[in-house]
C-alpha cells in the first residue's frame, strides 16, 4: 500500500506524533574555549604591561613571571586543547601559537636571570631581540591569516604586533621611553581582550537559542 504527500504530511503533523528532532553533538566537549583563553591572555598581559611601565623595579624582569607561566600559559593550552577538540581549528591554533608564545617568554626570562643557556651577559641585549623578532614575525603572520576573523581579532593582533615592534626596539636601543610605550600598547590590546571577553560570556550556552527557549546547536 503507498502513501499519498499529502497522507504523509498529516500523519507527520498529527497530535501525537512526534516530530523528528534534529541530532545533536555527543562527545566529552562542549562550551567555548574562549571563555578560559581570553582571561588568561589579559592576566598575563596586564603583568607585563605593568612590568613594562616600570611598576616593578627595572631589575625585577621576573616579576610577572608566575602569572605568565602559570595561569597564561597553561590557560591558552588548555583553551587550544579544547578548541581542537570542538574542531575549531583557527581558534586552536591562534591559543596554540599564544601558548607558545608566553610559555617561552616565562623560559627566557627564568633562563636569562639563571643563567640557564649559558649566554654572556654581552649577548643578552641580542638574545631578546632574537625572541622579539622571531614572534613578531609569527604574529604578523597570523594577523594576515585571521582577516577574515571580525574586526576586533583583527585590531587585537595588529595592536600585540605594534606592541612587540616597540619592545623590539627599546631593547636594541636601551630606551627606556620606548619600553613604557610598549607598555601602554599592551594595556590597548587589553582592552580589546575584555571587549572580547565580554562578548563570548554574553552569548548563550551552546545550543541554547534564549530568543524562542529552543535547544539548537551552532556548527
Amino acid at each position: 500500500m503507498t502513501v499519498s504527500d499529502e497522507e504523509a504530511k498529516d500523519v507527520r503533523t498529527a497530535p501525537g506524533h512526534a516530530r523528528p528532532q534534529p541530532e545533536t553533538p555527543t562527545g566529552p566537549l562542549g562550551g567555548d574555549p574562549a571563555l578560559i583563553g581570553v582571561p588568561t591572555f589579559i592576566v598575563g598581559s596586564i603583568a607585563l604591561g605593568l612590568t613594562l611601565v616600570g611598576y616593578v623595579p627595572a631589575g625585577a624582569v621576573g616579576a610577572p613571571v608566575a602569572i605568565i607561566l602559570v595561569a597564561t600559559g597553561l590557560g591558552q593550552l588548555i583553551a587550544a586543547v579544547w578548541a581542537a577538540g570542538l574542531g575549531q581549528n583557527a581558534v586552536a591554533a591562534i591559543f596554540g601559537i599564544f601558548t607558545g608564545f608566553w610559555s617561552s617568554y616565562a623560559v627566557l626570562v627564568l633562563g636569562l636571570t639563571h643563567n640557564w643557556f649559558g649566554i654572556a651577559e654581552n649577548a643578552a641585549t641580542r638574545t631578546q631581540a632574537l625572541f622579539l623578532i622571531s614572534w613578531l614575525v609569527t604574529i604578523v603572520i597570523l594577523t594576515l591569516a585571521t582577516l577574515r576573523l571580525p574586526s576586533a581579532f583583527t585590531l587585537l593582533f595588529v595592536l600585540i604586533d605594534t606592541a612587540l615592534a616597540v619592545v623590539l626596539l627599546a631593547t636594541l636601543n636601551g630606551s627606556t621611553s620606548l619600553q613604557i610605550i610598549g607598555g601602554y600598547t599592551a594595556f590597548a590590546f587589553v582592552a580589546v581582550g575584555v571587549y572580547l571577553f565580554f562578548h563570548v560570556a554574553s552569548l548563550p550556552p551552546a545550543g541554547v537559542d534564549c530568543r524562542s527557549g529552543v535547544r539548537r546547536w551552532v556548527w
